[in-house]
């Protein structure tokens, strides 16, 4: 049978008779059931002070305020339990508004608001978590563009992060199919909300990048689309987290962030080399439509064409230009020539001694002779360097190149000349440029 209690508030037999001293533990119990039974479940609105967070996970502060010019303090209590489902930064000066029980702590005689339920006031929970995080990677340069990738061109291999059960998987990847279907697309499923969606979004990015490790440069995954569809801020809060943002930041792999609708902007979209307004853009992102990539290729075989035809039209100026000027110089040795010529024969006639007449005579044959034999042998060496020297430019001209059996292959994703063998990967398509024509063929062995 349970003893009963004073009633401490209406004096009892005792009382008159004689003086009833009370234990503690009486008072504490009488006060502990006064208080707790009185409130019951209660909201309260203060400032936060005096905050710890214990190892065990329980966070500790006091409530307070000002009224008509007194100072009053309330202890309170989050429990380890309940502090998983408070999203922002407590910390003292926080005006909050709580919901909790009064409890009263024998041991310490104290009393204190076991909290159950805490939100900022003046703003939701979620939107200063949101507020919070975000100054505080923007302070470590989460968000700089410094250290934002370039998204590829025309990747091979794309990687998508998002749930196999969504929208947004299903408009990825009508577009990419639409778009170019020899891209090939690996999907990492994850939950995108509730429970553990933030570790595993979080983990694929990780697995891309662990993946990448074990392929060669044209087996890599050159890009990963990471995002969700549409919904309320607590559906898309995993892309707010912190644990995801510091892999997308942390992701060697560009990453396209494509999380809700155009007016969703999540930490994530933030962090990312690229931000898409849906999962649809993030795939017209990522590859381009194959009419763009018809036209530029037309562009750059143009483009191909009017440089032959420019270096043909240069080399054969070059050539013409060099024939002339040899004609000149040709013309010119043979002036000469004549002009020596007619000044020894002129020198003879002054001194044309009978005597010596046929001596000069002699002499001016075999000096003649000599003229000649030189004007012909100062002409064939010209003739054997302009010769030498039209052969060269001949074979430097690519036309000609080609004329003798040779080619030039060029990729036919990006048009860059292929020089080395390991430049191009199984099943990629190339053209080959030839004398006359050109030569389309897909790579089945790559040596």
């Amino acid at each position: 049978m349970v003893e009963s209690i004073p009633d401490l508030f209406s004096p009892g037999e005792e009382f008159k008779n004689n003086r009833h001293v009370f234990t503690v533990s009486e008072i504490t119990r009488e006060i502990k059931t006064l208080l707790e039974g009185s409130f019951g479940s209660i909201w309260v609105e203060g400032e936060v002070s005096n905050f710890i967070a214990s190892s065990s996970g329980h966070w500790y502060f006091s409530l307070k305020d000002r009224v008509d010019g007194v100072d009053a303090l309330l202890s309170a209590a989050i429990f380890s339990r309940a502090t998983k489902d408070v999203k922002f930064k407590l910390e003292n000066g926080l005006k909050v508004i709580c919901s909790g029980k009064i409890s009263v702590y024998p041991p310490h005689g104290k009393y204190s608001l076991i909290i159950e339920k805490i939100e900022p006031k003046g703003i939701g929970g979620l939107q200063l978590a949101l507020e919070q995080l975000k100054a505080k990677l923007e302070k470590e340069g989460l968000f700089s563009v410094e250290h934002k990738k370039p998204i590829p061109y025309l990747p091979a291999k794309i990687g998508v992060v998002t749930s196999l059960t969504g929208a947004a998987i299903k408009d990825i990847l009508k577009v990419l199919d639409r778009r170019f279907k020899d891209a090939q697309i690996i999907i990492n499923p994850v939950k995108v909300q509730g429970e553990g969606a933030k570790e595993e979004i979080a983990q694929a990015i990780e697995d891309f990048n662990c993946l990448n490790q074990g392929f060669s440069a044209g087996e890599k995954v050159e890009v990963l689309i990471v995002g969700r569809g549409g919904g309320s801020i607590e559906d898309l809060w995993a892309f707010n987290e912190e644990i995801v943002a510091r892999a997308i930041y942390n992701s060697r792999i560009p990453v396209i962030s494509a999380v809700g609708h155009e007016r969703d902007v999540t930490i994530a979209d933030l962090v990312a080399d690229l931000r898409a307004a849906t999962p649809s853009v993030a795939a017209e992102l990522v590859i381009p439509r194959q009419e763009d990539l018809r036209q530029r290729l037309e562009e750059l075989t143009t483009s191909l064409k009017q440089d032959f035809s420019d270096a043909v039209i240069s080399f054969r100026g070059q050539v013409i230009d060099i024939v002339h000027r040899l004609q000149i110089a040709a013309d010119h040795a043979w002036e000469i020539s004549a002009n020596r010529l007619g000044a020894n024969v002129k020198k003879l006639s002054l001194l044309n001694p009978v005597v010596k007449l046929d001596l000069y005579q002699i002499k001016l044959q075999d000096l003649a002779r000599q003229i000649y034999v030189r004007a012909q042998h100062f002409v064939s060496l010209k003739d054997s360097v302009f010769k030498g020297m039209i052969e060269s430019l001949s074979n430097l001209n690519p036309l000609n190149i080609l004329s003798r059996g040779y080619s030039v292959t060029f990729r036919l994703s990006d048009g860059k000349i292929i020089k080395d063998s390991q430049s191009v990967s199984m099943g990629e398509e190339i053209r080959t440029k030839v004398y006359q024509g050109e030569i389309t063929s897909k790579v089945t062995e790559v040596n």
